[in-house]
């Protein structure tokens, strides 16, 4: 059987890779980490070490134990581990010394060059994705009217701030931005933005414009949905074909309850 390592972060899209790789016939190795992967991922793969944010070496160490040479990431590891509790390993710390900066595509590209000096290959995140891919035009939830200058607007501004580093997530509202995501995360930028709206606040999610698919591919899924509704954002609108939709039978019955138009938008 072929062999493949999963670098699994916070939420569900590494549960769920971690079923479609085994469906096409790979053996799964995981390395969890402690701060952020959930517990059932030890159910879903042949092996599964536990380790903290920073810990390269050990990471690099796990996988050729387990006879891996290719790996995926999967699922976010908050920045904020670099500012709290962050417990690098020798190899890390070499890895830091090269940063020029803490943007996420100087550390991830970093932590890929590293891991290549393992031995280790790092794929797209999309590869095996699947299904879980937006596509183009309404995706779940009610049709939206009138909404079109919002997602296009949104589209325009979100793409400014991914191309910057800064974020991939933006709020608006009749064509003003409301909020922008930045360190604390896609949560709380919806929370911020829907609480300066109306009830009727657009939630745009982008792509970076040359976005590395070996990682950081953006994201939406149930929570998603569960934080509009609790901040009063009824549009949501993703990047198709570069934004993975998590739990997506969940994701479109929620969104049709909750009353939230989700689309997928593109410039192509």
């Amino acid at each position: 059987m072929k062999k493949i390592g999963l670098i699994a972060g916070y939420g569900h899209f590494p549960l769920e890779l971690a079923s479609s790789l085994a469906a096409e016939g790979f053996e799964v190795h995981t390395v969890a980490a402690r701060e952020e992967t959930f517990p059932e991922i030890e159910k879903l793969t042949a092996s599964t070490c536990w380790l903290h944010v920073g810990q390269i070496g050990g990471m690099i160490k796990a996988f050729k134990k387990a006879g891996v040479d290719q790996i995926v990431m999967a699922g976010k590891v908050r920045k904020l581990h670099l500012f709290r509790n962050f417990r690098p390993d020798l190899t890390a710390v070499k890895g830091l010394m090269r940063l020029k900066d803490r943007r996420d595509d100087s550390i991830l590209n970093t932590i890929a060059d590293l891991l290549s000096e393992g031995g280790l290959t790092l794929i797209d995140q999309t590869l095996y994705a699947g299904e879980m891919l937006a596509g183009t035009g309404h995706l779940a939830g009610p049709a939206a009217k009138k909404r079109n200058d919002d997602i296009i607007f949104g589209y325009t501004q979100a793409k400014g701030i991914a191309g910057l580093d800064i974020g991939q997530t933006i709020v608006v509202q009749d064509q003003a931005v409301l909020a922008v995501e930045a360190i604390e995360g896609t949560d709380e930028a919806i929370k911020r933005g829907g609480s300066l709206g109306s009830g009727k606040a657009a939630v745009i999610k982008v792509a970076k414009p040359n976005q590395d698919l070996r990682f950081d591919v953006p994201a939406v899924g149930p929570d998603t949905l569960e934080v509009m509704k609790a901040s009063g954002c009824n549009l949501l609108a993703v990047e198709a074909g570069k934004t993975l939709m998590i739990e997506r039978d969940r994701f479109s019955s929620m969104a049709s309850q909750y009353g939230i138009s989700v689309y997928g938008y593109s410039e192509s």
